[in-house]
């Protein structure tokens, strides 16, 4: 079975922004109120940081129950990791996911400016240069026959669409508008050329469309 490039639980608004433009150290997706998109999974049962007991069951549990299946490495982009721009000022500070980060699997980061690897519990981030094809294929490598998740963000995702590597999406569409940010589309319907798309309504009121390549 070929090796799948998924992208997996990705938020964006109705009006498609998945982030805003004013990342910080204090404002990672560079949105007042970013929980506007998510809140649907940090509710679940099953979401990766959850800390209590308790959750909810259901449709939106099931996605991020299946965060993890079968996936053995993860490619996102260098804002994912951390707001710090250009060439790495301070290498002591090694990203916003903590000692224990939510990956369990190699991550690629892409950059134009590499260093060397670092290993937080049993996530080694690897930063890496190169173009989507070339990065992939390294991510491949590593997962050893799993798939790769692209895990964004909005930037990164549509490079890689844009090379025709994608295989599958799942985008939580939250019912908010945030007006203007970094846009993953102006319609879902762009992607109906290279798609197929069945759209789930939640309870949660997120609706998530899921797209697998025709």
């Amino acid at each position: 079975m070929d090796q799948l490039l998924r992208v997996m639980n990705f938020n964006v608004s109705s009006d498609g922004i998945g982030a805003g433009e004013h990342q910080s150290l204090e404002s990672p997706f560079g949105l007042a109120g970013p929980e506007r998109l998510f809140a649907w999974a940090g509710a679940t049962a099953s979401w990766p940081m959850r800390t209590d007991p308790g959750g909810s069951r259901g449709l939106d549990d099931y996605f991020t129950r299946d965060f993890a299946r079968n996936v053995g490495a993860e490619i996102m982009g260098r804002n994912k990791f951390g707001p710090q721009r250009g060439p790495w000022h301070d290498h002591d500070w090694r990203g916003w996911w903590g000692e224990e980060p939510p990956f369990h699997t190699p991550v690629f980061v892409m950059t134009h400016h590499e260093r060397p690897s670092i290993t937080l519990s049993d996530t080694t981030f690897h930063f890496v240069g190169g173009d989507p094809s070339t990065v992939l294929e390294r991510a491949r490598a590593a997962a050893q026959g799993r798939d790769v998740r692209l895990g964004g963000g909005v930037t990164t995702i549509r490079q890689f669409l844009d090379a025709g590597l994608v295989d599958t999406l799942h985008v939580a569409v939250s019912p908010v508008q945030l007006g203007s940010g970094l846009r993953l589309w102006e319609s879902p319907d762009e992607l109906l050329d290279r798609f197929h798309l069945e759209v789930v309504p939640s309870p949660s009121g997120v609706s998530h469309h899921l797209f697998w390549r025709k």
